[in-house]
């Protein structure tokens, strides 16, 4: 199997080259090299001609979308570029997947909706995005659905992993530096490790090549880590875990704020949480545990300062 992986670099990209070299030859690019990774193919993907270009010399069986404008504050001021990265990227890549016959995997978020529901999002419920950030997003999947190619969606919420940026590091960074902090409590999702998402993503992968010619379930699905906790939850439990491993030598003090006492420029969903029995029912999926995944993520950080 000939796969391009866009996004390489990234924290979901760099935990599925492992996986995605497991079934055939993986091309990566990306926009920028993830660190001390020479073999990182830097394009252009803001240039959606080049982007044509590169597909049509590459000629990949499944493309695998990991490329995203993920900075939901800053999107508000450069909705352009995020529409681009996000909507204009996935639209161009879709297209070309129609026209030759090709799969497209592509990633989604939960800031597709608005966080008003009182349960679990489904595939099937309404969206309507608060921000530019989810605004982009949810015009790539209607991008990806108009060009009527092969492809799988994968919606996911408040992913982490021991590189990148993401909510883990950066708790873990400001409790070295400071006594206490406050952190939001009226926000509720489904923190998700980047290698449960990747493992989730070789699996779909696996079933659609395994299934005979028989047209698998195309469309959005939604897949999280189970476990539904606010910031100020995730957070108790990133430092507990962090300091059993040896990160940190303190815990700090811990005040619970809501969102309004916190603005940001954007507006964030205040329930992200995403169901997941339709990726279990039609793919056998089940969502990995909070929080053994969060340990054997710390765990992997911690041995990693070892060396």
């Amino acid at each position: 199997m000939n796969i391009l992986l866009a996004g390489a670099a990234g924290q979901l990209g760099q935990e599925l080259l492992p996986r995605l070299q497991q079934l055939g030859q993986v091309t990566q690019v990306d926009r920028i090299a993830a660190p001390g990774d020479v073999a990182t193919r830097v394009q252009d993907l803001d240039d959606m001609n080049r982007v044509e270009i590169l597909l049509n010399r590459m000629r990949p069986d499944v493309i695998v979308n990991a490329a995203a404008y993920t900075a939901v504050d800053l999107a508000e001021d450069h909705s352009a570029m995020a529409f681009r990265i996000n909507s204009d990227l996935p639209g161009c890549m879709a297209r070309w997947s129609e026209r030759n016959g090709r799969t497209l995997v592509h990633y989604s978020t939960d800031y597709v909706f608005d966080g008003d529901a009182d349960k679990p999002y489904t595939e099937k419920d309404a969206t309507g995005p608060l921000g530019v950030y989810g605004e982009s997003k949810l015009a790539g999947e209607l991008a990806i659905a108009e060009s009527r190619c092969r492809h799988i969606i994968l919606r996911t919420s408040w992913v982490y992993s021991g590189h990148g940026n993401n909510f883990v590091l950066t708790m873990l960074r400001l409790a070295r530096e400071r006594p206490s902090l406050s952190i939001v409590n009226d926000q509720v999702g489904c923190p998700t490790w980047a290698r449960n998402l990747a493992a989730a993503t070789q699996s779909v992968i696996e079933k659609i090549a395994s299934n005979g010619g028989r047209q698998p379930p195309w469309g959005v699905y939604h897949y999280c880590d189970g476990g539904a906790v606010s910031w100020y939850e995730f957070a108790h439990m990133i430092f507990r875990l962090a300091r059993e491993a040896g990160l940190l030598d303190r815990l700090p003090e811990m005040k619970s704020v809501r969102s309004s006492d916190f603005p940001q420029k954007a507006r964030r969903p205040l329930n992200s949480v995403l169901d997941t029995s339709e990726i279990c029912r039609e793919f056998g999926i089940e969502p990995a545990g909070l929080e053994r995944s969060l340990k054997a993520c710390i765990g992997e950080m911690a041995e990693h300062e070892k060396k």
